[in-house]
Formats: structure tokens, sequence, C-alpha cells
């Protein structure tokens, strides 16, 4: 027998439920192990070799790891476990498998050898309905690592039987790989024969990006450090947005991580949008192309040579998101809150769901919050107004047009409705006035197979008895066991594809080898340096070495962001350059900043600039207006009910042009049956950081002052396109950086690299042409046109010797 068969001599178990609907791919993946020499006939000298076992401690956990021979795979398993070791011989060799179950036979879920999808599909035929019910659970956001095993997450794992864990804590290696080894030896530990084993899967957010203040990607600590996604969009470059994924991914799975809740690849086509800064931008073709690339490098192996050779162990199955595309709020608003709950793809569907065609390589798929309508107010897809997970016609899109047939998982609090009693956060948009139970049967029913933020699962199990009744009904054509088992095997895919089964356990020692190691960190560095993108350069920014500015002095002015309350605290107000003066003295010889007053509460009272005399060159920093975060409830005043516009500008923008909407798109149904109106028109944006543009105006007040002609480069530290009127004239060069840090900007400021990124999206010629294109529709937008001709608009940007060209 060949390794790369299935033993006979260990009979398989009986199947429970018909395997109607569960997606398994014939046959079985082949191992060679000895073979013929490339362009000899003669086979090559076959080496009997016989695995070997060894203990690993990371201090709080025991367990076993086994070395199978060749290209066998590894495994792990508690050094207390009841898990014991079946054993094979081949070809003189002899491989061992674990036997999960302790039934002493090796069945096809416990074979290594076997393809993911007819593992998981034999698997999820013999969980029981509690134990698939767990699987569907999603866990809430477990932000302390350091805490290690908790007694409530023993509760969720052992009553509720979830297995899927979002991990939001930092990146700390000792904390993450102990808390890790704690869980998975606690979850062998309470495998039975009539309740199998099953893994606990880590997830994570992004946690790569080298700057940011999100709520969903804080700035990295401890592992390699990446531009924004809509940095790596301004590369232009797939090879790249590979290696972050190839680079990243085996970041996440030493520190246990085993599914990335990741890539976002909403289609960018509304700027103000407050995520944009987390996609591929706002070009369909370009976004196609990334989003396939960052699925390869996350989900793929590779061969000593960078040859890709498909899923393998060690890799981390991605979640695309969020389908069908959520990058079209209306006026830019978000749907985590009622605020944002509507967006608009309108005629642009198309564009958007292309991105999601090109990348149904991931093994998993969340949806989008909103409700999605088309320019005349009406649902886009189907006639239902509802969140995507509860639209029928949506989900059957999804399914059947664009194909995807791995897990599909909702976003986070899409089970609660925001009218529920006690409910914190709901985003069961259009959807609140069903029960619990009614909600989790829509969504199932739809095609979804995973709830997000979801610790219990009591009405998962009401579900399965209401989709019972209706099948006996002949409301439903597969019965609840065959549906449960459908979404079980989606859902364990995801476990056995990157070998989360065979070896669960992360080795401390080499986490800490492979986090943060010195290549992947200048990896990340050089992505950063490639993302920079120049869009004016008056021959400030030229070709220079390291030295050449030592003797230099630059002045960077101090700027304050007041902040944004949301709905987990009140607004946090800071102060400080507007560039990371230690970042620059990294390059310059000497840094100024202003000289500033604060009052008792740390707030900036007043900031002079210093004297420029001796000044060789001014940098300042602007941050992306800040018009609030997803949970801020941007765009609606608490307290009064008006509604008021984002705004790509930092000076006040009162939306009263011939462009803006008088009554909106998107407005829930009142009592007496009208609809609401949205509008903001007439009313004034709310930018927090509007001493950004005061900066760069005293800034250049102290070059006037000084009565010297002193250069002037301007640092755009973008999560949206801004308007460059505000500033771009009085600059003598202009950077922007998607997510990159300050050394990163600085760096090529000082001509020590040269710049090669490219506009991932337009930027506007005025707030006049962002009211007046299509929330749906990329690159429908008036850009910028500046002194030199050059058309700030999606492909743009400069290197050395002038523009890079456009794609």
């Amino acid at each position: 027998m060949k390794l790369g068969q299935t033993s006979t001599a260990h009979p398989r178990r009986p199947r429970r439920v018909p395997a109607a609907g569960i997606a398994a791919f014939a046959g079985v993946a082949a191992l060679v192990l000895a073979g013929c020499t490339a362009g000899t006939t003669e086979p090559e000298e076959v080496v009997a070799e016989r695995y070997e076992e060894r203990e690993v401690t990371d201090g709080t956990t025991t367990f076993m790891v086994v070395d199978n021979p060749g290209d066998g795979a590894t495994l792990s398993y508690g050094a207390d476990s009841a898990i014991t070791l079946l054993e094979e011989e081949v070809d003189g060799s002899t491989y061992a498998f674990k036997d999960m179950n302790g039934n002493g036979e090796l069945d096809v879920w416990e074979d290594w050898r076997v393809d993911p999808q007819e593992r998981a599909a034999d698997l999820a035929r013999q969980l029981t309905v509690e134990q698939i019910s767990g699987l569907m659970l999603f866990s809430n956001h477990e932000r302390s690592p350091a805490d290690g095993l908790t007694d409530g997450q023993r509760t969720y794992l052992s009553e509720d039987k979830l297995r899927n864990v979002l991990n939001a804590g930092g990146s700390d290696v000792t904390e993450n790989v102990t808390w890790v080894n704690e869980m998975q030896a606690y979850v062998e530990s309470i495998a039975s024969v009539d309740e199998p084993y099953v893994p606990a899967n880590f997830s994570s957010d992004p946690r790569s990006e080298a700057q940011s203040g999100s709520d969903y990607v804080p700035t990295g600590e401890g592992v390699s450090l990446w531009p924004s996604v809509l940095g790596l969009a301004a590369t232009f470059s797939p090879e790249t947005v590979e290696a972050f994924g190839r680079t990243v991914s085996e970041e996440y799975r030493a520190l246990g991580i085993s599914n990335a809740l990741s890539p976002q690849i909403d289609l960018a086509t509304e700027p103000r949008w407050l995520r944009v800064a987390g996609t591929l931008g706002e070009n369909p073709e370009l976004a196609a192309e990334l989003a396939s690339a960052y699925v390869r490098g996350f989900q793929g192996t590779y061969d000593e040579d960078g040859t890709y050779l498909g899923f393998g162990p060690g890799t981390v199955p991605t979640t695309i998101k969020h389908a069908p595309g959520d990058g079209s709020g209306e006026g830019g608003r978000e749907s985590h809150l009622n605020v944002g709950k509507y967006a608009i793809p309108g005629e642009g569907l198309d564009d958007h769901v292309a991105v999601f065609e090109a990348a149904t390589d991931s093994l998993a798929m969340m949806t989008a919050y909103s409700i999605m309508l088309g320019e005349d107010g009406e649902p886009v897809v189907g006639d239902e107004a509802v969140g995507v997970a509860y639209n029928t016609e949506m989900m059957r899109m999804i399914r059947e047009d664009i194909g995807f047939d791995g897990a599909i998982v909702t976003d986070w609090a899409v089970m609660t409705g925001y009218t529920d009693e006690n409910a914190f956060l709901g985003t069961a948009w259009g959807a609140e006035d069903l029960t619990p139970v009614e909600r989790y049967f829509t969504v199932l029913r739809n095609g979804v197979d995973m709830f997000g933020g979801v610790n219990t699962a009591e009405h998962i199990l009401e579900a399965y008895d209401m989709w019972q009744a209706e099948f006996e009904a002949g409301s439903v054509d597969v019965d609840a066991d065959a549906r449960w088992a459908e979404s079980g095997a989606r859902i364990l895919a995801m476990y056995f594809a990157p070998g989360l089964f065979d070896a669960p356990y992360v080795d401390l020692d080499e986490a800490r080898a492979t986090v943060g190691s010195a290549d992947r960190i200048e990896a990340g560095f050089d992505a950063q340096l490639d993302s920079v993108v120049m869009v004016k350069n008056d021959g400030v920014i030229a070709e220079a070495s390291e030295g050449d500015w030592a003797d230099a002095t630059v002045y960077i002015p101090h700027t304050y962001d007041t902040g944004v309350e949301s709905l987990f605290g009140p607004a946090v107000y800071t102060e400080g350059p507007s560039l990371s003066v230690e970042a620059a003295e990294q390059v310059f010889g000497t840094v100024l900043t202003d000289t500033v007053e604060l009052d008792d509460e740390g707030n900036v009272l007043s900031a002079q600039a210093p004297d420029l005399s001796d000044v060789d060159l001014v940098l300042v920093g602007l941050r992306s207006p800040n018009n609030g975060m997803p949970f801020s409830g941007a765009g609606q005043d608490d307290e009064t009910g008006e509604w008021y516009p984002f705004s790509l500008q930092w000076a006040p923008y009162t939306a009263d042009g011939e462009h803006v909407r008088t009554e909106s798109i998107g407005g829930d149904v009142l009592e007496d049956g009208s609809k609401e109106n949205r509008s903001y028109f007439g009313n004034t944006s709310r930018i927090s950081n509007e001493a950004d543009i005061r900066a760069f105006e005293r800034a250049m007040d102290a070059i006037e002052e000084s009565g010297r002609d002193i250069p002037v480069i301007t640092v755009v530290k973008a999560n949206n396109p801004v308007v460059p009127a505000e500033f771009e004239a009085e600059s003598n060069a202009v950077l922007v950086g998607f997510g990159v840090s300050d050394l990163a900007t600085v760096t090529v400021a000082a001509g020590l690299h040269e710049p090669q990124g490219r506009l991932p999206i337009g930027f506007p010629v005025d707030m006049d042409a962002v009211e007046a294109q299509s929330e749906g529709v990329g690159e429908d937008m008036d850009t910028y046109v500046d002194a030199a001709g050059n058309d700030w608009a999606f492909g743009f940007g400069l290197g050395f010797s002038g523009p890079i060209g456009l794609p």
C-alpha cells in the first residue's frame, strides 16, 4: 500500500446522516516519499524510518510532538491526554496517526493523508447536534491572553461546545502560546466517545498594521509591521500582497492563531466611508487581483523555490469580508450602528461582487451588515429591506451566482436587534421584529453557517427543533441533521486544511524565533516604503544616501485631536508633534517642534513655532480628517437627532451645495408610515482633528516670518482620500502614507528610498465633487489636478524621475 492511500486495515465508521449537500473532494492527498530522480528511470533507494516522539513544554502545558518520516504530518497531543497513537507501515517506514476517539481504528477524519474536505465531511456526520451547534458559535472578543484559560471560557467550551475563539488581545508570544496550549489541552480533556474531540480554532482581525487607531486594527506590537490593506493596494503588487500573507500567517500560527478574519475586500467606492483604510481601494480589477493574492499568501504552502503548492499544514484559512461588498455606505456612514445601516451599491453592485468572485478559494466568508439599496431606495437584490444575512435572494446570489461553497459567518452582533431588551450592540437590520429563534432559523435557511459574537448555543438548538418541524411540514428540503452536518463539514474544513486536528499545540521556543524575527520585520518595513505615494515633488525629494541629512535641521509642528466618543467610552484627547520626532531623529541631525502650553487636563492652550533661522526643511504631518469611527455613531447628533455630513477636508464644511441630497436614499419607516429622512443638507461637518490643518498654517506663517524660503514636505497619513486644496499649493512635496510608520514616510521624504506607490483611490477636487459621485460606483469623482497638471486620480504616483504610470 502506498502512503497516499487510505488504509483498509481499519474499517471506517458508519455515516450517521446523508451526505447530501456536503462538499467533499474525491480521492486523497498523495505524499511522494520515494520515487525516481528527475530525468532517470532508476528508483531511489528507500530508507526505512520510524516516527519519533519528543516532549515539549511552555512552562504551563506539556505536550508530545510526533515527527513522522519524510513528508509525513507533524502531530501533537497533550502529555496527559487520552489520545494515543496508531501506526502504519509503508514501504518499510512506520508512520503515526492520532487515535482521537479512542476506538483503536484509523478513521477517515483521523487520517492526515486524506483530503481536508473529506475528513471534515466524515467527522461532521459523527458529531452530536450539540457539538455542531457549538461549531456554529464564534466567540466574542477575548482581549486578555495573559489571563490564561478562564472559568467563562471553560463554560462555553464544555457546556456550549464553542470552538471558534476570537483572539483580540495583543501579540505577546508567551502570553498567547501558553493560553492557546492551555485551552487545547482542556478541549482534549473533555472529549469522549460520545462527543468526539474538536480542537479550539483561534481567529484574529488584522494585527500587523504599522500605524492605526481604529477599533479593529490595533497598532502592531511584537509582530512584523506592514502598511494597512489600503497601503498594500498602493503597491499595486500582487507579489507584495502574497508575501505579506505568507509572512503574517507564519506569525499567526506561531501565536496559535489558525484563522484570519480578513481580508476586508469591500470595494471602496464611497470615499468618506469609515472603513476605507481596510479595503483594497476603489478599482475592481486591482482589488480582485490583490484579494486573490492575499488569500493565496495566507492559505498556501510553497516549496523551497517559492512555487505555490496550495493548502497545507501551518497555513491560515482566510475570511473574505463583507460580502457582497459594504463599501458604499450612504454618505460614508458605517453599519455597525443604526446611523449607517443603509449602503447604496446601486448600479455598481456587479463591481463589488466581482472582487469576491476572485477570492472564492477562501475557506470562509463574512457577510455585510448593511441593508443594500439601489439609488431608487429599493433593495438592490430581492425585495427584502434587511441586512445581508437575512436577505434570502442576496444569500442565494452568494451561494449560487458567486459560487461560494465555504463556511459563511455573520458579522458580530447580527443575531441581536438594537431594540432588543438589554442589547449593548445589535445589527439585525430589518429583522428586529423576529424572535431570536426566528432569526437563527432564517439565517440558517439562507445558507449561513456561523454566528459572530455569539457564545451560547441556546437559540441554535431551538432553531434545530424549528428546522425539523419545518422539514416534517414540508417547508424545507432536508432534515435538521443533514442541514447541521452540512454546516459542520464546511466549518471543520477550516480546521483540517491547516492541520489543526493533527497539531494543535504551539512550541514556545519556535514561536519566539518566528514572531517579529529580523527578516520578517525587514520585509514589513520594505513593504511600507514601497507603498508610500509621492503625489507632488518640486525637486525637494531626490535620491540621497544615509548621512546626507546628518547636519540638517527640520521643524515639525505640533497638533492635537479632541477625539470622538464611541460605544465603548468617552472621547480621548491626544496631542503631540504631527510626525514622530524620534523617527525624524533617525534621519536628520536636529529636530525642532513647537513650544506648547497645556491646561490642567492636558489640552493644548497654545503652540508657538520655534525660530526657523537655521531650519533646512519643514515636515508637516496631516492625518485624514477624523469624522469618527464605526462605533461612534458618526453622522448623527445623539442629543438633537440632527444629521451632519462627513468631510474629507479639515476646515468646517457646510453641506449646502447643489449635489447634496435634500432627501436621503435610505430611511426607516416611521410610526406614521412615512419614510425617515437622513439628509444632512445645510449642516456642518464635525472633524476632531481640525488642529492638523491649523498646525500646517502655523508652520507656513512661521516660514513667512523667518523671511527664508524653506522647503515644505507634507505627509498625509491617509485612512481616506482628502481634499488637497487646503495644503497642496504651499507644499513643495507631498507624500501619502496608508497605515505606515512615520519612519517609513520620513525615510522616503529624505530620498533614502525611491517612492513606488500609487494612489489606490482618487483624491477629490473638493467636497462638491464628493457629493456628486455615486456611493456605489468607483472612479466616478472629479479628482484634484495640481499646478503641474498632475491628476491625483486612481493609479497616480511619482518616482524621482516623474509619473510612475497608470496600469
